[in-house]
């Protein structure tokens, strides 16, 4: 490539057969960048959108739980599969696929004429979402041979998805205030097709090492596993019985089948992933932190658009425009990341991004009924660059960590973790929230018992029971349920901050220094380890 010059000091041997494509490589960083920020739109431009779909289609409460989550469900699910089927078959060639079927997906979601084509028309969206995601941050780790380049490269696509999960609801709420909900979908339709055409024109083809048969099996197992525990974990969050059929059982099955895949892993000679990756302390930590970031904050993300919609009665596009402090906050912490990393180290940046995360948290706990807007900037403005920092230092270490032939693999293992640590935040810190609300409205002054129990499942649905009531009812339930809503929002926000002050403490078996992984990686090259060159003869295992 064009962009891999002298001062990658020897490193572009760890390039395996990168062909096709004469950009350079901040050229290719574009259209990466391009491509995310459109899969990450999609996975909060629904939030707003959903009273009108619940409107238009009319689907039942499960229904339009799959039609929300199936997304995000189909995407974590897959994205071990295709990472490392993009090792072998070429990382652009699957994007270019993932580009095509979210173009044909979107256009089927937004004609959707009733709640079951919907659902299929989302689920598309995981398989081609999961196509895109690991495959972007892929490319970037094979581009990007030299350390500090890539940093850049990794805050600049870091602030990108923080971008576009914040901007969704703003764009969302514009969308639907001004069209009608399909519109949401609707505008992927251009912008994947001019992807398709770039990408196939300007994209490098790259592959790992293809030593020995790729592990379907193994993939299968993996994206099973997966969908079982994110799959339980939202029914939990969802309000069903932790220890219901429905939930344990999901949860228990994908979890023995990841047993069975990392049983296999290790015992393959030419494994999907090599397990002795988590053996490194800066690989496996990094993994954690981005699980407990996303955990910890995934969920206070729809309980904030609800606070702000319902109980301060905003518009969609209202609602959007005061989560922007959240969205300029991240984008500066992604930019300015790299000098960050290099002036503190991976330690300090992610355990101070997850001090700085809890902080704002704990500052929010002031919200209340009465819109207090500068407070809420300022917490939303420390939330982001906390937040983005952390997942930036997690994100740039893992990658260091992760050698080049298996670019693929260690990408889908962080954007995997990444969706299943927003899974179980919504299910954790949604019943965290349920439970501090529903004994709030156990007994309202003037309101039937059946009615204050239906109200206690959520705010929305208390508001809808209110409306049948009569004046004073009415009154005395929408009060109840709002109060018993931001005490709720309080309880969790602590609940929040106790798990973002444990990543804190995890996140100090990180290297003090970003170069401390690489002069391991030496070491590891002394001793026939291959990290960023060819593998050696004595690990073909890879």
């Amino acid at each position: 490539m064009s962009g891999t010059t002298a001062s990658d000091k020897g490193r572009t041997a760890g390039v395996p057969r990168l062909s096709g494509g004469g950009a350079s490589r901040w050229t290719v960083l574009i259209v990466l960048c391009v491509s995310l920020l459109f899969v990450a739109l999609d996975t909060t431009i629904l939030y707003v959108a959903v009273p009108s779909v619940t409107e238009d289609l009319r689907p039942g409460p499960v229904e339009l739980l799959w039609i929300v989550d199936v997304y995000p469900l189909i995407a974590a699910s897959l994205l071990i599969l295709f990472g490392t089927l993009g090792d072998r078959v070429g990382r652009r060639r699957i994007l270019l696929l993932g580009y095509g079927l979210f173009g044909v997906a979107s256009a089927a979601a937004a004609l959707a004429p009733n709640p079951q084509t919907l659902m299929v028309a989302r689920a598309l969206l995981g398989i081609g979402g999961a196509m895109i995601m690991p495959a972007t941050l892929s490319i970037l780790r094979q581009v990007f041979p030299d350390r500090r380049e890539r940093a850049v490269a990794i805050g600049v696509w870091s602030a990108v998805a923080a971008v576009g999960a914040a901007v969704g609801p703003v764009l969302g709420g514009f969308l639907v205030e001004n069209f009608w909900w399909g519109s949401v979908f609707l505008i992927n339709i251009p912008m994947m097709a001019v992807m398709l055409l770039i990408g196939r024109w300007l994209l490098p083809e790259s592959r790992g090492e293809r030593n020995g048969p790729w592990d379907v099996i193994g993939a299968i197992i993996a994206a099973l596993g997966v969908l079982g525990i994110v799959l339980g974990v939202k029914r939990i969050g969802s309000g069903e019985a932790v220890l219901g059929l429905t939930t344990l059982l999901p949860i228990v099955l994908g979890t023995l089948l990841l047993v069975l895949f990392v049983h296999r892993q290790r015992r393959r000679v030419h494994p999907l992933i090599d397990m002795r990756l988590f053996a490194r302390p800066a690989f496996g930590t990094s993994v954690g932190c981005i699980v407990l970031a996303m955990l910890a904050l995934v969920g206070l993300q729809l309980i904030a658009v609800q606070y702000l919609q319902l109980v301060l009665g905003l518009s969609p596009l209202e609602t959007g425009l005061r989560m922007l402090p959240l969205v300029f906050a991240a984008m500066a912490a992604g930019l300015t990341g790299s000098r960050m990393l290099q002036a503190v180290g991976p330690r300090a940046m992610v355990s101070l991004g997850f001090v700085l995360t809890a902080v704002a948290v704990l500052c929010l706990t002031a919200m209340n009924d009465q819109d207090r807007v500068w407070l809420l900037s300022l917490g939303f403005v420390l939330l982001g660059f906390g937040f983005q920092s952390t997942l930036f230092g997690a994100y740039e270490s893992m990658l260091s960590e992760a050698p080049a032939e298996a670019s693929g693999g260690a990408a889908a293992i962080g954007e995997t973790s990444y969706q299943l640590g927003a899974g179980i935040g919504v299910a954790l810190l949604g019943s965290v929230m349920n439970a501090a609300y529903a004994p709030g409205l156990s007994h309202v002054d003037g309101v039937p018992r059946g009615a204050a129990a239906s109200a206690s499942h959520s705010l929305g649905e208390a508001y809808k029971v209110a409306a049948g009531l009569g004046e004073s009812a009415k009154h005395a339930l929408r009060e109840a349920a709002r109060e018993s809503f931001v005490r709720g929002l309080h309880v969790t926000l602590v609940a929040s901050a106790v798990l973002l002050l444990v990543g804190a403490a995890i996140a100090l078996r990180l290297p003090r220094r970003a170069a401390d992984s690489a002069e391991r990686a030496e070491g590891d090259n002394a001793t026939g380890v291959s990290r960023d060159s060819e593998p050696a003869p004595a690990n073909t295992g890879r």
